[in-house]
């Protein structure tokens, strides 16, 4: 059998590091959480859905109840300003309080909610586009870098 030794500090620092990080990456997780949380709310003005696509129109009936004729935008503009990110060490979540805010990304019926004055179509606004895609591996590439340099 063969063993080779590394006693290259900088690279032996760098290993710890990661094995460190790597042990625990809640503040990886958190970093990711941030990055998708403005990614979301970016595409709010664009009104689009993390695949591209344009979000449905609003119906006549909800152009004619609220000022804001963005689908999403509602009085109170709280959708697109109340999504949050939770992270620990090997997970990430991001989502909003608010009660409606699952009925606006899958969509719902008039039967299945009657207190709705018409049914909601999906708006989805949640996921991964491909830019996340990208940005996520950007952002793995940085931080497994950095557990090499210490930064």
């Amino acid at each position: 059998m063969i063993t080779i030794e590394f006693r290259d500090g900088e690279i032996l620092a760098g290993i710890d590091r990661l094995q460190d990080q790597l042990g625990d990456m809640t503040t990886f997780m958190s970093d990711l959480g941030e990055l998708l949380v403005a990614s979301t709310k970016a595409r709010f003005p664009a009104g689009t859905a993390p695949d591209g696509t344009a979000w449905a129109p609003n119906s006549p009936v909800t152009l004619a109840r609220k000022t804001d004729s963005r689908p999403l935008f509602g009085t109170s503009g709280s959708l697109n300003s109340q999504i949050f990110s939770a992270a620990g060490a090997d997970y990430v979540q991001i989502g909003s309080d608010r009660v409606y805010a699952a009925m606006m990304q899958f969509g719902g019926t008039k039967e299945q909610w009657p207190h709705l004055w018409g049914d909601i179509p999906a708006r989805p606004y949640l996921g991964l586009s491909d830019e996340d895609k990208e940005n996520i591996l950007a952002e793995t590439r940085d931080w497994l870098s950095g557990a090499f340099t210490g930064d």
